[in-house]
Formats: C-alpha cells, sequence, structure tokens
C-alpha cells in the first residue's frame, strides 16, 4: 500500500511538467497577442483611411425582367455602322446592338455580314424578353440594310411590317449660285 501511494504521488507529479510546458506555451501565446494588437491597430489606421468609401448617393434600380410579345426593330445602316435597336411599342428599348459591339472593327463594320451578325445578336438578347412579333424600321442608305433584314428572319421571329423611314430632302440644300463668264 505504501507503494500504491508513493506511485499516486509521483503519478500527478509526472503530469504536472507535461502540463507545464502547455501552460507556458499560453504564455508565449499571449505575449504574442499583446504586441499583435499594436501592429494590427498601426495597419487598421492606414488600411482605415485607404478602405473609406464614398456613400453610394443614389440607389441602383434592378432591371424588372419584361415579357413583350411584340415590338419594333429599328436599323440604322449608314456608310461606316449599322446599329439594330429592339424596342417596346412604346419606344422603351429592350436591346441594341452595333457591327461594332458585334466584334468588328474599321471598314469591317460597313459590310452586310457584319450588319447580319448585330441583328442576330439584338433579338437573341431581346428573345430573352419574350419578343416574337416585330415591326421593321429601316433608316439609311449603307450596305447593311437588306443583310440586316435576313439576320432578323433567321431569329424565327414574325415579321408583322417593313417600313423605309430615310429622311428625303423636300428640297435639299440651297443650289451654288451660278457660274458668270
Amino acid at each position: 500500500m505504501a507503494n500504491e501511494e508513493k506511485e499516486k504521488q509521483e503519478a500527478p507529479e509526472e503530469k504536472s511538467p507535461a502540463t507545464e510546458p502547455e501552460a507556458k506555451a499560453p504564455a508565449k501565446e499571449e505575449s504574442a497577442k499583446v504586441e499583435a494588437p499594436k501592429e494590427e491597430a498601426k495597419k487598421k489606421g492606414k488600411k482605415e483611411k485607404a478602405e473609406k468609401k464614398p456613400k453610394p448617393s443614389a440607389k441602383k434600380k434592378k432591371s424588372k425582367r419584361r415579357s413583350i410579345a411584340e415590338g419594333d426593330v429599328h436599323i440604322q445602316a449608314s456608310y461606316n455602322n449599322t446599329i439594330i435597336t429592339v424596342t417596346e411599342p412604346n419606344g422603351d428599348v429592350i436591346s441594341w446592338a452595333t457591327a461594332g459591339s458585334s466584334g468588328f472593327k474599321g471598314a469591317r463594320k460597313a459590310t452586310p455580314y457584319a450588319a447580319q451578325i448585330s441583328a442576330e445578336n439584338a433579338l437573341q438578347k431581346a428573345k430573352i424578353h419574350g419578343i416574337e412579333r416585330v415591326h421593321v424600321y429601316i433608316k439609311g442608305v449603307g450596305s447593311g440594310r437588306e443583310q440586316a433584314m435576313r439576320g432578323i428572319t433567321a431569329n424565327q421571329v414574325e415579321l408583322l411590317s417593313i417600313t423605309d423611314v430615310t429622311s428625303m430632302p423636300h428640297n435639299g440644300c440651297r443650289k451654288k449660285k451660278r457660274r458668270r463668264v
């Protein structure tokens, strides 16, 4: 029995040195924690000055998903570019595309192929909103007029009407004065 009592007394002594390093380790961490807040405070002070963001003055409006079956397609074909705009019947723009936004640059924007691709891109964006039937309004004298129409029909959209709204001069500009010889 005396041996057992000695073992019991020795056993706790053996555990205590094992627990002491664990107790010392947190003490080191505590001293590191004391130093860390000072460093963090310095870093935070610099970050806080840099991270100050201006307050947004107006909240952004969420765009509501419209479901429109019928709309208008406006094609403006100039000598340098072709612009396709898909609108609601009241004139609100649903989607648009140009030869430039479709990936063409320079003189290639004026080609009929670029007009066709931009018309297809504009109608694919509009189909997300449910466009099925369109009235087409063509304006301008560019080479992309006819091909843009083919791009519209390629998207399985029903054409209700095609209207040419190219502006025409009634009498034009004033003529040059007659040359006197």
